[in-house]
Parts: C-alpha cells; sequence; structure tokens
C-alpha cells in the first residue's frame, strides 16, 4: 500500500510539473489564466483612455455639462485609421474648450478631435462604420459609436439625451461612465473590503511569524499568505480603476489605498525568496497569472507552487525576517548561505556568527538583533 501510495504521489508531482511547464503556451488554458491575462491587457488599455476623462479634465466637464443640458452628442478621437468613416463636413480646427464642444453639439452629427483631445477638427460629421460589424446597441448614434471604435480601434464616446449617460467605446470594450459621486461611493465600499482584507493578511503574516522562528511552517501556511496577498493585489486594482474615473477627487481614497498596499510586494517578494530562491521569477509570473476563482482555493496555489499533494513542512531562509532587522543586506546574506534556514541562524551560538562575520563586536550586535526580533514576534508584535 505504502509503495501505491508512493507511485501515486510520483504520478502526480510530475503531472503537475507538466502543469506548470505548459502555463506558458498561450494556446492552453488553466484557471482561465489566459483569459485573465487578456482582460489585464485590456484594462490597462481602458484605464489610460479613461484618464483623459477623469474629473477635473476639460473633456470631462465638457460631458458633464451635456448632461445638465439634457444635450445627445457623438465625439471621435481621431487616429491613424479613421479617415475613411469620416465623412467630413465643418472644418473646425480650434483648441479645444468645453464651451464650444457644447455649443457645436448643438448640430447633428458627430464631433471629431484630435487622438489628445486637444483639438476640435470637425462638427456635424457623419461616421460610416461597415454595417456588418455586430453590435448590440439599438440607437443610431451608439451603433455607430460602438461600430467605429471596433473597426478602428479608436475612441469614441456617445452621450445619450434620453438616458442621460455617457458611453466610452474603444476596440471592442464598452464603459459606461458614472457620476462621481457614485463612483466615490463604489470606491469607498470595495475600500472597506479592502481594510478587511488587510486585516485577514496582518493576522495570517503575525502567525507566520511565530511558526517561522520556531521551525513549524507547513505548505498550507505558505499559500494561505500569497493567497490573501494576492487577493489584496486584485481588490486594490479595482480601487485604482475607480481612481481613475475620479480624477482629483479621488485623493483621499488614493491616501489610504497606499497606506494599505504598503510594503506588500516586498513582503510577497521575500517570500518567495525565502521559501523558493533562485526560481522567484517563475514563482512571481504563476502568482501574477492565477484568476480570482483560481486563488479561492488554497490547494490550488499550494499543488501549483509547490508541487504537492499534502501538506508538508517547510523551512524559510530567513530573509523576509532578518529583513525587518537593522542588519545591512551583505550579512543577511552571509548568514541565508551559511546557515541555511531561519532556525538554524537563531540558533546559532555567538563563536559561530563570529566565524562568518570576522568580526566580534557585530557578532554581538547581530544575537542582540536576533533576541529583540524573537521577542517582538513571540509578543505579537509589528515587525
Amino acid at each position: 500500500i505504502a509503495t501505491a501510495k508512493s507511485m501515486v504521489t510520483a504520478i502526480m508531482s510530475i503531472f503537475f510539473k507538466w502543469v506548470i511547464k505548459i502555463m506558458g503556451d498561450e494556446d492552453i488554458e488553466i484557471g482561465s489564466i489566459t483569459e485573465a491575462e487578456k482582460e489585464l491587457v485590456e484594462e490597462k488599455e481602458l484605464a489610460e483612455v479613461l484618464k483623459m476623462f477623469a474629473p477635473g479634465t476639460s473633456l470631462r466637464t465638457a460631458l458633464d455639462d451635456l448632461l445638465r443640458a439634457r444635450m445627445g452628442a457623438l465625439i471621435l478621437l481621431e487616429n491613424e485609421k479613421t479617415a475613411d468613416i469620416i465623412e467630413k463636413s465643418f472644418w473646425i480646427n480650434a483648441k479645444f474648450s468645453a464651451q464650444k464642444l457644447v455649443e457645436l453639439a448643438k448640430m447633428d452629427g458627430a464631433i471629431v478631435l484630435t487622438n489628445d483631445g486637444k483639438k476640435i477638427l470637425y462638427a456635424n460629421t457623419l461616421l460610416t462604420p461597415s454595417a456588418n460589424i455586430p453590435t448590440k446597441e439599438t440607437g443610431t448614434r451608439h451603433k455607430a459609436a460602438e461600430r467605429s471604435a471596433r473597426e478602428k480601434e479608436a475612441v469614441v464616446v456617445a452621450v445619450s439625451e434620453r438616458k442621460n449617460k455617457i458611453t466610452l467605446y474603444y476596440k471592442d470594450m464598452k464603459h459606461v461612465m458614472g457620476e462621481s459621486s457614485e463612483i466615490l461611493r463604489r470606491a469607498s465600499e470595495t475600500l472597506q473590503v479592502l481594510e478587511k482584507q488587510k486585516d485577514i493578511f496582518n493576522d495570517l503574516i503575525s502567525n507566520l511569524n511565530i511558526l517561522e522562528i520556531n521551525n513549524l511552517v507547513t505548505i498550507n501556511d505558505v499559500s494561505a499568505v500569497f493567497q490573501r496577498i494576492e487577493i489584496i493585489k486584485g481588490i486594490s486594482d479595482i480601487v485604482k480603476r475607480y481612481l481613475i474615473e475620479l480624477g482629483k477627487e479621488g485623493m483621499i481614497v488614493s491616501m489610504r489605498l497606499k497606506e494599505l498596499t504598503k510594503n506588500l510586494n516586498k513582503d510577497e517578494e521575500t517570500i518567495i525568496m525565502d521559501y523558493f530562491g533562485s526560481d522567484y521569477k517563475r514563482i512571481m509570473d504563476m502568482l501574477d497569472k492565477m484568476s480570482f476563482d483560481f486563488l479561492l482555493e488554497t490547494s490550488n496555489i499550494s499543488r501549483m507552487l509547490f508541487e504537492e499533494l499534502h501538506d508538508r513542512p517547510v523551512s524559510p531562509k530567513g530573509i523576509r525576517i532578518l529583513g525587518k532587522t537593522n542588519l545591512l543586506e551583505k550579512y543577511i546574506n552571509l548568514l541565508v548561505v551559511n546557515f541555511g534556514t531561519l532556525d538554524k541562524i537563531f540558533s546559532a551560538e555567538k563563536e559561530e556568527l563570529y566565524k562568518i562575520i570576522e568580526n566580534e563586536e557585530l557578532a554581538r550586535h547581530l544575537v542582540q538583533e536576533l533576541d529583540a526580533i524573537k521577542e517582538k514576534i513571540m509578543l505579537g508584535k509589528k515587525i
């Protein structure tokens, strides 16, 4: 029976190694990883576009003025591909201002701006994208906007006078711009979720500190910390998206977000270095590719990162905890290279440390540093 179990474990270990190898293949999706990567790229592109329309910008001021006036509008930002769908009418060629755009919107047709939105090129323009491009929109203005955006990879904005809303189209993406007060409310609610996740992370990291100095860490303990870090990073990305739409009005939310995510990436990096060493880049890439659904199960993380079916003890090198002391990086590296694991560093005698560092005063100082940080951890204090 024991032999059979060993064979099963060996086979599954090979399987997980194979899974990890093919994760880099773009044609194979595991845990919606490829789809997640695609969505991430699209989100980043859309975020850059939304910066142009953030509250406080001239473009957003113009759009808000149109809403208040209950006026409709179709606005295209020109690029190198849009020339053949623009049937030019009135040549404006004037510096952009919110007032000018509102006045020009009183005419029928689209308004064409430069790609950076700083000049108004045409007004009363007809957009003629291909009618064969599928669209889920029903209104003429919104159909033209979506088709133009998809065909020419352009930024197009449709302002609906009936529904009193602003819709932005870019490539195959569609985004309805909400009012600043509504976006701020959603951002604040998401921030509250983030705060709860950060509290859970703080408890997990405090527990990991105690387990590490007592050499009692298991795969599941490390995976639980990774899980929480990645969830926090995912939620913080949502808040960042809201901040782009809020512009200057999101300053307080931005400050709180920075407080909650401070040192998070550094903690993740040092934990990876503690348990995976030179394999750091591969592990980091794997974590970045994991979808939210995949992250919800801690066992998924342990199997993909550690290539293990069952929980087992693991020992940290000590890079993260030693990094919380006043020791120079070169001495931390010396300790890690010579002792291998954190528990051996903590249990080392002053004479052993002296042989490595070759400085009696520094060795004495090192012992004091190790005793101090160990005491802090055992008392449950933040390090």
